[in-house]
């Protein structure tokens, strides 16, 4: 038996009545899903522990089989693992997001923050703005590592897990009010827009119509990570398929094997077909008993607000993930289960992420049931299924 969780970051919603009164999950054209859910156990599952903030970090660990309530640390942390920073105990990593500030001839702290993602900027282009900013602002104390397209690291040497704010969160909003309040991190943030502002790559970025990646933004603030091994904890040998440093540095801490795929960017044009195959090499190859196929497209999309890009997201993994993944299996004659869910929703009306309950579809090819429920979040909790503790939908999967 072959284990793989196909996971759609940010991928519940709400329903929009521009979409018929449905969520792009259900108003999405995703015929694999349509048919294994039909075949499947469907439910909601409830990945974030009350109280915690709703985010990818506490969600995946969650998915994965790691209580946050135990093992969470901050955001960062986890990132800094999967680009090798090497953190010491005294350390505290910091999320520095590349992002887009209005230029309007206001104070820095009258100004608005338009873009989390900087038009999604790639990675070669954010290492020319980095570097700029590391020349400018790195000290013994404050250290900077490249991660990711917007995605980045601080490390503030015998620092403070001090209280910050993430951007997608404040979209729209002028951010005077969540600027850190620690000194040193607030001014790096309004030197960095000095920087960044006029720099000649952000010149030809606005010529082109995209948005200048014109400010460090700080948050996620957290310790080094101690996570126990995967395989040790679920007798499984696991494979993390994702383009983001968050997930491949959870992988990381969890001993798991990272699987890199060429042309994965975590936007709504990565490389899907590559993502499947690594699954199924890893998986029928090279002796992996679970592979974790993150996808972080529809998150992206719920904070753009767009639900037609979110669609596409969606119908993206149903037709060159699922797909031919299900059909790989298939032609090798192998058994498998496959669990497919979000993290959390990131509807796109809200633009950033909730705390809701999401649904999930947990399909056996040796237990087929069959029923009438489609996968999206109205039928999936008119089902009844219900998994009030996240970090244990993993135990379902591998239940024998």
């Amino acid at each position: 038996m072959k284990y793989v969780i196909v996971l759609g970051d940010g991928m519940a919603d709400e329903p929009m009545e521009n979409l018929q009164g449905k969520t792009p999950l259900e108003y999405a054209d995703t015929p694999m899903l349509d048919k294994f859910s039909k075949l499947a156990e469907i439910g909601m599952v409830h990945t974030i522990p009350d109280g915690m903030k709703p985010g990818s970090d506490t969600a995946n660990l969650s998915v994965l089989g790691y209580d946050p309530k135990k093992y969470y640390s901050g955001r960062s942390p986890l990132e800094a693992l999967s680009i090798g920073v090497p953190m010491k105990d005294t350390d505290i990593a910091i999320r520095c997001n590349i992002v887009t500030i209005s230029d309007d001839d206001v104070p820095f702290k009258e100004k608005t923050i338009l873009d989390h993602s900087a038009s999604e900027i790639s990675t070669e282009d954010c290492a020319v703005l980095l570097e700029a900013v590391r020349k400018e602002l790195e000290t013994d104390i404050y250290k900077f590592y490249l991660g990711t397209s917007y995605r980045h690291c601080l490390i503030w040497d015998k620092g403070q897990v001090v209280e910050l704010t993430a951007p997608h969160d404040v979209l729209t909003q002028k951010i005077g009010q969540y600027l850190p309040a620690d000194e040193a991190l607030r001014e790096m943030m309004r030197k960095s827009y000095e920087i960044l502002k006029d720099h000649p790559m952000n010149v030809e970025r606005k010529k082109k119509g995209l948005n200048p990646a014109n400010c460090c933004w700080f948050w996620g603030a957290g310790t080094k990570p101690l996570l126990t091994s995967f395989s040790e904890k679920t007798g499984k040998k696991g494979a993390m398929i994702s383009a983001v440093d968050l997930l491949k540095g959870i992988a990381v801490g969890a001993g798991m094997e990272v699987k890199i795929v060429p042309g994965a960017n975590g936007g709504l044009d990565t490389n899907y077909e590559g993502k499947a195959e690594a699954a199924w090499k890893a998986l029928l190859d090279e002796n992996c008993d679970f592979a974790y196929i993150h996808v972080e497209a529809p998150d992206e999309m719920g904070h753009q607000g767009s639900p037609e890009k979110k669609i596409k997201a969606i119908e993206n993994i149903d037709k060159r993930i699922i797909k031919p993944l299900t059909e790989k299996f298939k032609e090798a004659q192998v058994d498998y289960r496959m669990l497919v869910l979000p993290d959390h929703p990131t509807p796109c009306r809200l633009r950033t992420h909730t705390g809701d309950s999401v649904p999930y579809m947990l399909y056996d090819s040796t237990k087929e049931v069959a029923h009438t429920w489609n996968y999206n979040e109205r039928e999936a909790a008119l089902s009844g299924n219900f998994v009030a503790e996240g970090h244990t939908i993993i135990d379902h999967l591998f239940a024998e």
